[in-house]
């Protein structure tokens, strides 16, 4: 008598029963940790006020600037990311479009190296760059989060899509703890976090520290994205020209707008979607700036502000996912948007002098330490909450599409809610933007955010909740 085979695969790993190789969940969790550090030291926390503070000829010019940059690559991304999902749809395997998407990525993080302050082209190469970086990003996200149902049973998708999140937020952290401690520096005093040297010989003062935040997102990228293409399964290939994908991928695509727009559903969540997603994006985008240009903070503030951020966000990820599980994923966005209201008009309530418009404060002491003003201490506090429920609330997100969407056509799905997340994207940055650029206020150019967290709140309330 034989021996019974081995079997490695998790019987309760998948819907219907069939089972995935181990290891495959978490190789697919470490795509968001392999991608966080983009979003966590380029986009928020290192080079973006970077960009302002020493690139811009002065912080309100970098604010409006980046969101611009932010607007244009929210547009590109609001127009191919459909029709890149249909035409996935007809070739079935995912992986080569990720693979196919990671290279701009990697490209456009390693190029931002080159914008040395002071340099004549150090602005568009900047902009250009995250740009690009940006699209690379979030059209390989697109075909990662498709494979989501095919991981786990239904009943286990918010736990999936939390863990996701929190490890993405790990990675971050570590990956700003590795930045800060490490490789920026103080201008003035030419010491990390650490008070160490930076490595490498970076040079303070052509801010070589705060530049490497863009090689290092490419470099930890294609460390740990490799997992993915080698333990996660793909769906197969089908024998098709991408002549014909094309063809029949927008002919879907049109078919699946048709049935969205017919769902009341899912074309309201959509909507809420794509309000609310604009109002994060540009939140994100201009943290970090604002920090900078309303406290006067520099890398090291703002790094730690940031190293705070992504703590209180690991958790809030892992508790907004079982909380998904539990109660559902609507209750969890709902709740998410009111403290993103109440937090985001606290932000924009404090300056140096001043905390919720009215109540003047203290100027810092001589040699007091970091964060040792009330204003300070105030924008920690709201940041802090801000980050413990922006996962949940982007994890929440996708986990009641795959509840509402269609099996069959959910990277389809999954290209339109992109789609609703990106679509206007453009928009909160560029009215961030201009109205910064009209009032020389960042504050005012802020609270334009405020609108689209309510208004997106507001639309959700009409979608009935799937559980």
């Amino acid at each position: 008598m034989t021996a019974p085979a081995r079997d490695d695969r998790d019987p309760d790993a998948a819907d219907g029963g069939v089972g995935v190789p181990r290891g495959a969940v978490p190789a697919w969790l470490l795509f968001d940790w392999a991608a966080q550090p983009f979003f966590t030291l380029v986009t928020t926390f290192v080079f973006a006020p970077y960009f302002a503070s020493a690139v811009a000829a002065t912080p309100a010019e970098g604010q409006a600037l980046w969101g611009y940059a932010t607007a244009a690559a929210g547009l590109a991304i609001a127009v191919l990311a459909p029709v890149l999902g249909a035409i996935a749809d007809r070739t079935g395997a995912r992986k080569p479009w990720i693979a196919a998407f990671s290279v701009p990525f990697v490209l456009g993080c390693a190029a931002l190296w080159l914008a040395v302050p002071g340099t004549p082209a150090s602005v568009a190469i900047a902009l250009v760059a995250f740009a690009v970086a940006t699209l690379g990003v979030e059209f390989a996200t697109v075909f990662t989060n498709a494979m989501m149902p095919d991981l786990v049973p239904r009943r286990r998708l918010g736990r999936l899509s939390g863990s996701g999140w929190a490890m993405g937020y790990f990675g971050g952290l570590v990956s700003l703890v590795v930045a800060l401690g490490l490789m920026a520096a103080n201008p003035d005093t030419g010491k990390t976090l650490l008070g160490l040297d930076p490595i490498l010989g970076l040079d303070p003062a052509t801010r070589a520290g705060d530049r490497a935040a863009g090689p290092l997102s490419a470099l930890w990228y294609l460390v740990f994205v490799l997992p993915l293409f080698f333990l996660v399964p793909d769906v197969p290939r089908r024998a098709v020209r991408l002549s014909e994908a094309v063809r029949h991928g927008l002919s879907d695509l049109a078919d699946t707008a048709r049935k969205a727009r017919a769902n009341r559903q899912v074309l309201t969540f959509l909507l809420a979607n794509m309000i609310y997603k604009d109002g994060l994006v540009a939140l994100f985008a201009f943290g970090g700036i604002y920090a900078a240009g309303v406290l006067g903070w520099s890398t090291i503030e703002i790094g730690t502000f940031g190293i705070l951020l992504t703590v209180t966000g690991t958790f809030g990820a892992v508790i907004g996912g079982r909380l998904d599980d539990r109660l559902g994923p609507k209750p969890v966005i709902a709740g998410a948007l009111v403290v993103l209201i109440v937090c985001g008009l606290g932000l924009v309530s404090v300056d140096r002098d001043t905390v919720f418009f009215v109540i003047d404060t203290a100027p810092p002491a001589a040699e007091s330490g970091l964060f040792s003003t009330l204003p300070e201490q105030v924008f920690l506090v709201l940041g802090g909450l801000l980050g413990a429920v922006a996962g949940p609330l982007q994890a929440a997100s996708r986990t009641l599409l795959v509840h509402l969407a269609p099996r069959p056509m959910l990277t389809q799905y999954f290209g339109l809610f992109a789609l609703s997340g990106k679509v206007t994207s453009f928009l909160a940055p560029l009215l961030v933007g201009l109205v910064t650029a009209a009032t020389a206020s960042q504050a005012a150019g802020m609270a334009v955010i405020l609108v689209f967290f309510v208004s997106g709140l507001a639309l959700l309330a009409r979608v009935r909740d799937p559980r």
